[in-house]
């Protein structure tokens, strides 16, 4: 038996159907019992817990074999690193007290960093934390995913423009969160021992430039790249409804992306790339109307 957090989100959707396609038994989490029934019908089995709740987190993973963990974001929290803290400590606590073997956890890129990287140092603490809980533990650190360019796919097709805080003309890693969710799923299925990171992306770096091309061949019409400076960071997610210290968090972490502070760290790393690219995803998402 697997447990899936984030079942409600793309990446744990993405692992909990990659594991029921290839036979395996699964278990989800979701706070509500009303977000499991799309995951019963297909066979799995339904937990209601909440990651920040210990008791209920511990019960969905007792008797499981593996489990994907995230942290899930808090975009209203006044203080969003301590807030995200006190969510690793619980599902650490939660790892431990269950006595599950094996964890997989969605990381990012950077997360090799304490500090200076917004909410990404949070998954620096999250990987000591729950690593520590856990005999077997993968950290997958993604990079940043295409489906993040969901937000601004109105303005591209009604205006013509591609918003972005990232630099332009500059190709970072990207990845899809179908690509995410079958390494995952392949992270929990493989036998290894100890502890490892996987660092992954897709077949290739994009830079906004090369996003807004992709959008122009799947909308038929010239996108072109707006870049937005970082002071606009603040005001637009506000605008958006995240709380000013959310927001400032998000201003650092564009920050430490666009000076290459938020980056792959090689080494021992396992390093893996995806086959999704920006006409994959995006194109997707718009004939699902999430344009």
């Amino acid at each position: 038996m697997y447990v899936v957090a984030g079942v409600t989100g793309h990446t744990g959707s993405a692992v909990a159907s990659e594991l029921l396609a290839r036979g395996e038994p699964v278990r989800v989490i979701v706070r509500e019992e009303g977000k499991g029934a799309e995951w019963k019908k297909k066979g799995a089995e339904v937990a209601v817990a909440s990651l920040d709740e210990t008791g209920g987190l511990t019960r969905a993973l007792s008797g499981a074999s593996g489990a994907y963990l995230l942290i899930p974001p808090q975009y209203t929290a006044e203080d969003l690193i301590a807030a995200l803290r006190r969510t690793v400590e619980e599902v650490a606590r939660s790892v431990r007290s269950s006595g599950i073997r094996r964890v997989v956890l969605l990381s990012s890129i950077g997360a090799q960093h304490a500090r200076g990287t917004g909410p990404i140092q949070m998954l620096h603490h999250a990987e000591r934390a729950i690593g520590d809980a856990v005999k077997i533990f993968t950290s997958v650190r993604a990079a940043y995913f295409l489906e993040n360019w969901a937000g601004v796919l109105r303005d591209a097709q009604e205006k013509g423009v591609l918003p972005s805080f990232l630099t332009p003309g500059r190709a970072i890693p990207m990845v899809g969160t179908r690509d995410v969710g079958r390494v995952a799923a392949e992270m929990l299925l493989d036998p290894a021992e100890g502890r490892r990171v996987v660092e992954l992306s897709g077949p290739k770096e994009w830079s906004p430039e090369n996003v807004a091309a992709e959008l122009s061949k799947l909308l038929r019409r010239e996108v072109r790249v707006q870049a937005a400076p970082l002071e606009a960071v603040v005001p637009a997610m506000t605008a958006a409804g995240m709380s000013a210290g959310v927001a400032k968090t998000f201003q650092e972490m564009f920050g430490a992306v666009n000076s290459g502070l938020v980056a792959f760290e090689g080494g021992p790393a396992i390093r893996r790339r995806g086959s999704l690219g920006p006409a994959d995803v995006l194109g997707s998402l718009i004939a699902g109307g999430r344009g």
